[in-house]
């Protein structure tokens, strides 16, 4: 039988927004992951870590203006660390479910470090809120770092980094090699380590890559057959929160396209995950995105749930 391979890319549902839901949303996931390896799939991860990066942001920044001789952790560190514990409490949840089915199954985190292009756009018009909230004059102190703030109305003021297009996966070599050998392999996590090539060197750069980019580049890469990305509603919509608000179960990559174009996704939600599944089907033949809810997910492989996405046969 031929294999199977899938890239599921894991919303915050499925970990939750602080220690402890994330331990009791991976129970839960673990759960569909071991569905998915019963099914004979080969699996790679890709998690979100939006509330774990700004709580790990916010822990380092705080303990540096109480500590003297301490500074404030970058980006790029508290990306690795949101990486090290996600996958931590992931990789044990699955075994522990796998163990339970009577599956033995290796699964393994990789500390994932993504290329971006200094070029990108995105350094210059940075959208992505990190972070508690500030007030004025310890917003000027961010300013004063280099860095950029933005004011939320009646909450003070918020760091913003930039949300740059990942170009290469670093350590792409060893994920093949571990899901060629069948295991698990949880990586790329909350888009992966932004990095920039400088010379031998690889720097971390002040950002954070979207997710859903990051799962559709290491789906290409890996040759999956599927890009599943799972969220908090069971399919896409069209014309959201109107009267004639439509859910869609099927749609060629050309009509996501003219969707898009009408601006009928939303820009901080559903936009880059429809984007990411047309990227990913116009890079191969024979492949499919869906997008759903962790709860649909191993219906929607049988098209009885979510929003399929394909290229139309010819």
């Amino acid at each position: 039988m031929s294999k199977k391979r899938i890239v599921i890319a894991l919303g915050h549902r499925a970990l939750g927004t602080n220690l402890p839901e994330q331990k009791a949303a991976v129970i839960d996931t673990a759960k569909v992951i071991a569905d998915f390896v019963e099914q004979g799939w080969q699996i790679a991860l890709v998690h979100s870590n939006a509330p774990q990066v700004g709580m790990i942001h916010t822990a380092m920044n705080e303990f540096s203006r109480q500590h003297e001789g301490y500074t404030a952790a970058p980006m790029s560190v508290c990306s690795a660390m949101s990486q090290g514990y996600i996958g931590y409490d992931l990789q044990n949840g699955i075994r522990s479910e796998m163990i339970r089915r009577g599956i033995y199954k290796p699964v393994s985190t990789i500390l994932t470090q993504v290329m971006v292009s200094p070029y990108d756009d995105s350094f210059y018009t940075p959208v992505k809120k990190i972070g508690r909230y500030m007030n004025q004059e310890e917003a000027r102190e961010e300013e004063a770092k280099g860095n950029y703030v933005t004011e939320i109305p009646g909450k003070g003021w918020q760091r913003i980094v930039s949300a740059p297009k990942p170009v290469s996966i670093v350590e792409i070599d060893a994920i093949r090699t571990l899901l060629d050998a069948g295991q698990i392999v949880i990586c790329c996590g909350g888009g992966g380590i932004p990095v920039l090539e400088q010379g031998s060197r690889l720097k971390g750069a002040s950002a954070v890559i979207e997710k859903d980019f990051a799962a559709s580049l290491l789906a290409i890469e890996t040759e999956a057959d599927v890009l599943l990305i799972l969220t908090s509603v069971p399919n896409v919509t069209i014309n959201y929160g109107t009267k004639d608000e439509t859910a869609i179960d099927y749609m060629t990559d050309t009509a996501a396209e003219e969707y898009i174009q009408e601006g009928q996704f939303e820009f901080a939600s559903m936009l880059p995950k429809i984007q990411a599944a047309i990227t990913f089907l116009r890079a191969g033949k024979g492949r499919r995105a869906i997008i759903t809810t962790l709860e649909n997910a191993l219906d929607s492989l049988e098209l009885q749930a979510g929003t399929t996405i394909a290229k139309p046969f010819p």
